[in-house]
């Protein structure tokens, strides 16, 4: 089963990949992840492993994943080694004014063939598919978050420079 979702931010691509990128982050903007753990010697790039986990109706399933493809700051792609059949990718394209569009996208497979695993990865669909929008409305919410807390230090600094200057 294929899903995916896509959104618009309203940040450069660097900030986006800054979230997408660390996986001390992931539990806080992904919808139904329960878990996220670091299983390799290097947290990021080709090659890191993660022990990952989704709650899908009343079942968690995944198992761990590895990063296949990390092409900074526009590309990141997983595939399973252990557990449920998945693949995972992240794909942010710049847009101009400072904007990026961001893609997710995850197959996965149940483990057999047949009807009973073609229905539970229907039965499933719905659930994966809700939770893939929901982190990318809250990754955009954090990013745009950012971006505004920035631009506001920023604005302090510059009024803080002026005023010692004017004294």
């Amino acid at each position: 089963m294929r899903v995916g979702a896509s959104i618009q931010v309203s940040a450069p691509a660097d900030a986006v990949w800054a979230f997408i990128a660390d996986p001390a982050r992931y539990l806080h903007f992904m919808a139904g992840i329960t878990r996220w753990e670091v299983e390799s010697e290097e947290p990021t790039g080709c090659g890191a492993r993660y022990r990952m986990l989704m709650r899908v109706r009343s079942a968690e399933i995944g198992g761990l994943v590895e990063v296949v493809e990390w092409d900074a700051p526009s590309d990141m792609a997983w595939t399973s080694v252990t557990g449920i059949d998945q693949r995972g990718r992240w794909r942010l394209r710049e847009r101009r004014f400072g904007r990026t569009d961001v893609e997710f996208r995850l197959s996965y497979g149940v483990a057999g063939s047949g009807l009973l695993g073609w229905a539970a990865e229907r039965v499933a669909a719905p659930t994966v598919t809700a939770n893939l929008r929901r982190t990318l409305q809250q990754l955009k919410r954090q990013v745009e978050h950012e971006q505004l807390r920035a631009a506001a230090a920023a604005r302090r600094e510059a009024k803080q420079r002026a005023a010692a200057g004017g004294d």
